[in-house]
């Protein structure tokens, strides 16, 4: 009976319990408390919050605010979750903040010129994570930080880079340097995280002082370019030129022109197909009957008819023998059509072109 009475009253004491709630005022809360409940609440529910994108200051009062709450009542809680809900449904768009968020948001849809300018007239850095910008830097530009930095730092830079990079980095580093940085890595066992971050803002300082580059490729390569599309005797006079003026340049500028006399040393065998492909039949046969004509271009045109279907490579040789003797001007002119559509496969990322090592002379 004593049992039957106590299950009576348990709906009675719930009811109460409802009605003190709803009569219960919530505590009245600062913004930073606030947040500190939601993030709790958040945190319990297995929510994975990326605080360490908070500025350290924030970070540190939300933290010391946390350890300061104590116990929440359910209907505090509940006027604070109803109110972030509201915050979170009333918002339309959302800005980056400050001129240093909204370069970042827009990064690579300006001019650089202008973003350079509104950081100087602004005092502003670019945005982010430092390490993820160097990370990001090509190879030859963290050779030339590692090379002009000291041991000490160059490790710091070699072990926050991925594994992949840093072994390539460390390849491209003279034999005596790289040796030292090496055993400089295991010197860092005791560096703290404040240090690797002032490290990694001090480098990327470095990259907003750099002055912006007119031109996205050196000038040996801008050169190679030219006379890539130049006439073969226009060509061989530039060279001959710069080998007397500067041979050192000469070499680089040779390193990067890829005419037809290439195609052997720099087209893998298995990407002649896509070639042929990509290249007008006529246009094709027209310069394979030219390449065949000379001396400089013939293996390129055998590397070519080799690497083919049996059947096409036997219909073309068809072709050229009816098409007979071309002007020189008609095969150079054909034999460019097939390098530019070599070059177009390249930048789609349909081919990969053989890099040049030690070539210092380019084929006769």
């Amino acid at each position: 009976m004593q049992d039957n009475m106590a299950a009576k009253r348990l709906p009675v004491t719930g009811a109460l319990s409802d009605a003190a709630d709803q009569t219960r005022v919530p505590r009245a809360l600062d913004a930073i408390e606030k947040a500190a409940i939601i993030v709790r609440l958040l945190l319990n529910e297995g929510a994975d919050l990326p605080l360490e994108d908070l500025p350290d200051d924030l970070q540190v009062r939300l933290t010391q605010q946390m350890g300061r709450m104590g116990l929440v009542d359910r209907v505090t809680l509940a006027a604070v979750v109803h109110e972030f809900a509201e915050a979170l449904d009333g918002i339309g768009l959302s800005f980056p903040h400050g001129l240093a968020g909204a370069l970042t948001a827009l990064d690579g849809k300006i001019s650089a010129q202008t973003a350079e300018r509104l950081r100087k007239e602004a005092g502003v850095r670019q945005a982010g994570d430092p390490w993820a910008r160097l990370r990001a830097l090509p190879v030859a530009d963290l050779r030339a930080i590692a090379e002009a930095e000291s041991i000490e730092v160059a490790a710091v830079l070699l072990s926050k880079l991925e594994t992949a990079k840093a072994a390539e980095l460390l390849g491209t580093l003279p034999g005596p340097l790289a040796r030292r940085i090496t055993y400089a890595i295991s010197q860092t066992g005791a560096v703290t995280p404040a240090a690797v971050g002032r490290i990694g803002l001090s480098l990327a300082s470095q990259l907003d002082l750099k002055p912006l580059q007119a031109f996205e490729h050196g000038p040996g390569e801008r050169i190679g370019e030219i006379l890539n599309q130049s006439a073969a005797a226009t060509r061989d006079d530039m060279l001959t030129g710069l080998d007397e003026t500067d041979a050192e340049f000469a070499q680089i500028v040779r390193r990067t022109i890829f005419t037809f006399a290439h195609i052997p040393a720099r087209v893998a065998p298995r990407d002649v197909p896509k070639v042929i492909r990509a290249v007008e039949q006529d246009e094709l046969v027209t310069a394979l009957a030219g390449a065949a004509e000379d001396a400089g271009t013939q293996e390129a045109a055998n590397f070519l008819l080799d690497n083919m279907s049996t059947r096409m490579a036997d219909s073309l040789r068809d072709e050229i023998g009816e098409k007979g003797r071309v002007r020189p001007r008609d095969a150079e002119s054909a034999m460019t059509a097939v390098i530019a559509a070599i070059r177009r496969l390249q930048q789609e990322g349909e081919i990969d072109l053989v890099t040049p090592e030690d070539e210092t002379e380019s084929p006769e």
